[in-house]
């Protein structure tokens, strides 16, 4: 399903990261994608119930997005090596 936020909305969107630049719906993979993507860092976040969640803790890189459908925090491990 595509972001189908308000095109002003959109238009004052931007990445959170140091150069706030625009950002795009979708994803490189997937323009459909309920994601907006980076125009200059390429980070992905994600667009949950029509509110995007623009945080640089939970916005992955285009490239993590492409090659695992884990999310980020099931990958850390919570063991301590005991």
């Amino acid at each position: 399903m595509a972001v189908t936020l308000d095109p002003q909305l959109l238009d004052i969107l931007a990445c959170p990261a140091p150069d706030h630049a625009p950002l795009t719906p979708g994803t490189p993979e997937d323009p459909e994608a309920d994601a907006l993507t980076c125009t200059s860092c390429g980070r992905v976040y994600e667009v949950r119930d029509g509110i995007p969640v623009l945080l640089l803790d939970e916005a992955v890189t285009a490239d993590e997005s492409a090659s695992s459908d884990v999310p980020p925090d099931s990958e850390k491990s919570t063991s301590d090596g005991a």
